[in-house]
């Protein structure tokens, strides 16, 4: 099993920027996938971003040029930096983690507002 631990989202006025957090532990296994993925009311959860532990990165379309992961393999936390965030970026955000078994934090409401 691997426990996730979000940091909190947050309110930002669109164009501001926020970070987020996850921290895995747990049977952690050398070679995974670390990310965010979110989720509006009434819509399928899509990707935002992920980085494998070898550097590989995957954005959603919508993200690409706004948003950064990174991760420190060390203490098996990835990172998420949000900039120029628009209303449409609202949504809960969820940390995931893939070894290739997939394990979702808890959620993290992120609102923008114009």
């Amino acid at each position: 099993q691997v426990q996730l631990v979000q940091s909190r989202g947050g309110l930002v006025q669109a164009g501001g920027s926020l970070n987020l957090s996850c921290a895995a532990s747990g049977n952690i296994f050398s070679v995974n996938a670390m990310g965010w993925y979110r989720q509006g009311s009434g819509k399928q959860r899509a990707l935002v971003a992920t980085m494998t532990t070898g550097g590989t990165t995957n954005y959603g379309d919508s993200v690409k040029g706004r948003f950064t992961i990174s991760r420190d393999n060390a203490k098996n936390t990835a990172f998420l930096q949000m900039t120029d965030l628009k209303p449409e970026d609202t949504d809960v955000y969820y940390c995931a983690y893939a070894d290739p078994t997939f394990y979702w934090g808890q959620g993290t409401q992120v609102t923008v507002y114009s």
